[in-house]
């Protein structure tokens, strides 16, 4: 399931879609093979339509991607990371319900 509202970033694009960003962004790093990492992604998309342009959400796959995952020290997925004004702010690791996704997103916004 791909939505037009959830973004997949690369190595390449981190500092133009994350860094870069005017708004707050959560990466979701993830991988195909990862079970918790599809039980979180309908709750992305919901929280994605959810607040609209209030945060860019994005996915990372760190089979494909391995520069920025080892930068920011990802050992395990998923791992939700909001970043703020360029700068990394909160991390989440593991599979979670859509509420508490939504109270790290709150957080920042």
């Amino acid at each position: 399931m791909s939505s037009e509202l959830i973004k997949h970033i690369s190595d390449a694009s981190f500092e133009a879609d994350v860094l870069q960003s005017g708004k707050p962004v959560l990466v979701d790093f993830w991988a195909e093979w990862c079970g918790p990492c599809k039980a979180i992604a309908p709750a992305l998309e919901e929280l994605a339509a959810h607040y609209g342009d209030k945060i860019q959400i994005t996915k990372m796959n760190v089979d494909d991607n391995r520069e920025v995952p080892a930068k920011f020290g990802i050992r395990g997925i998923p791992t939700l990371m909001v970043f703020k004004d360029g700068q990394f702010a909160e991390t989440l690791v593991g599979s979670h319900p859509k509420a508490k996704i939504q109270s790290l997103i709150d957080a920042h916004l």
